[in-house]
């Protein structure tokens, strides 16, 4: 190397310290709000999962509690209504 390019590259070097530095100190600053958004990730997805499992803990007390065969009952009841309401309505077409 000779020494006009050393005179030139050292101006270049010099220049391009700042750069680097704002540059690291942007990429530092991206990595900082990408942390913290995962962590308001985590929060929210660990608020959901406690909300989930009083749901399925209310769904088994219904379960293993005898709830379970009265919304059963209560179901059948429905499906034999609907049928009869069916039946009905076969009968009124066919007189008409």
């Amino acid at each position: 190397m000779d020494n006009g390019t050393l005179a030139l590259l050292i101006p270049i070097v010099a220049l391009m310290i700042p750069i680097v530095r704002l540059w690291t100190k942007h990429r530092q600053e991206i990595m900082q709000m990408q942390v913290d958004s995962t962590a308001e990730k985590a929060a929210q997805y660990a608020a959901s999962n406690r909300e989930l499992e009083e749901r399925v803990r209310v769904l088994e007390r219904i379960v293993t509690d005898g709830g379970y065969n009265v919304a059963t009952q209560i179901e059948a009841l429905r499906d034999t209504r609907r049928t009869e309401q069916a039946d009905r309505d076969e009968r009124e077409t066919a007189i008409n």
